[in-house]
């Protein structure tokens, strides 16, 4: 078995497990409630500080992890941050059911990761129309040209590209490269994963990405407003 298949088949034990503990009924009570949806990396990592820090510095978004067994995630990380930043906030975690659609609208997400990977095609447009009718954006992601076409033809909007292979971790911006060409004009494309550096940056958007999605490099950096600037491709500080 795959380590991917392992997470979905863990996700599907906690979904289910959730689900009796907290009734959907009571999740569309929240979200009624709720204001209009706008490995580990680091131990000890506090979400709420490092969200506050990107969100201060120049993030246009911030994606929060809230895988629990392998990720060591949380809603209750999504809650907090939510409460923390204004900027729109992406759950990312292994979607597979409605249920957690509504776990994310309830706890403050305004958009959901769906892997196309481990989505069939019926599942995939599902929960793109569910997400849609919840006020949620979808980045739909994938790696491959079959699964790119997949996102494609279940009408995706927001197009992620994964350069992280998720059967083998390996990572390569070549993925974006080698598939941007295939995509036709209309959706917004982020690439995802393997950029440090700006010239990492400049050679996806010169493809035409029109975004990127970076976790390590940030959380891993001394300094997060210099590399936040640096991945943003901003201008540098003017020296007085």
């Amino acid at each position: 078995m795959s380590v991917l298949n392992e997470i979905v088949g863990n996700t599907r034990k906690e979904v289910a497990r959730r689900r009796a503990a907290i009734p959907r009924a009571d999740l569309e009570r929240q979200c009624r409630e709720a204001p209009p949806a706008g490995g580990v990396l680091a131990r000890g990592l506090d979400p709420v500080t490092v969200a506050t820090a990107y969100a201060s510095h120049g993030a246009h978004a911030i994606s929060v992890l809230t895988d629990e067994k392998y990720f060591q995630g949380s809603l209750d990380d999504l809650r907090a941050v939510r409460a923390a930043v204004d900027v729109p906030l992406l759950r990312k975690d292994f979607t597979i059911d409605e249920y957690q659609l509504w776990e994310s609208r309830a706890a403050g997400a305004d958009a959901v990761l769906l892997i196309v990977a481990i989505l069939e095609p019926p599942r995939l447009g599902d929960l793109l129309a569910a997400a849609k009718g919840l006020g949620l954006a979808a980045l739909v992601e994938c790696h491959t040209a079959p699964e790119l076409d997949q996102a494609l033809t279940a009408g995706s909007r927001v197009l992620g590209i994964n350069n992280r292979d998720l059967a083998t971790f390996e990572t390569r911006l070549e993925t974006t490269l080698e598939l941007l060409p295939s995509i036709p004009p209309g959706p917004i494309i982020v690439s995802e994963s393997g950029f440090f550096t700006g010239a990492d940056v400049r050679r996806v958007v010169a493809a035409g990405a029109h975004a990127v999605l970076i976790g390590e490099a940030l959380v891993r950096a001394g300094d997060i407003a210099a590399k936040i600037r640096e991945l943003t491709l901003a201008e540098p500080e003017m020296r007085r």
